[in-house]
């Protein structure tokens, strides 16, 4: 078997990659409802509703399940790196934003003159629990779909 023909064959990457684009689909939609604004960066931008890592490792993990089984050792895998996967988004990269934020304000309170070549730091870069919920149930539901 080719390479090429063998990706677009494997229904489990399919459906984890179809999770991750809806979810990041989702993220710009409801960012367009929410802002009136119109931002192609929320379609590959980390953070916010969903969260399309979630999304991914579920889909991922789920079609695994089916396919393999819920007790073989490859599902198990899937299971313990989609948790490592969901407690990094809510946990590390939502505190790392946090900070970022926090040190944000500080240079801009600290450093007012008008040459401040100081790039901001990115702060949308972790979830809450809803996001990663969301996340979840997007990829829970393309997992079942696909």
């Amino acid at each position: 078997m080719t390479i090429v023909p063998g990706i677009f064959n494997n229904a489990i990457l399919i459906s984890a990659v179809t999770a991750w684009f809806i979810a990041q689909l989702l993220k710009a939609v409801i960012n367009i409802i929410l802002s009136k604004n119109l931002s192609f960066s929320m379609i590959v931008s980390s953070g916010g509703f969903p969260s399309s890592h979630s999304a991914t490792v579920s889909a991922l993990a789920l079609g695994i399940g089916k396919y393999y089984g819920w007790d073989s050792p490859i599902f198990a895998v899937a299971a313990v790196f989609g948790m490592i996967v969901l407690y990094d988004a809510a946990g590390v990269r939502r505190a790392a934003g946090k900070q970022a934020e926090v040190l944000n304000r500080l240079v801009e309170r600290l450093y007012h003159g008008p040459d401040l070549t100081q790039e901001q730091l990115k702060e949308l870069i972790g979830h809450t629990p809803l996001e990663v919920f969301g996340g979840v149930m997007v990829g829970i539901i393309v997992g079942l779909l696909i």
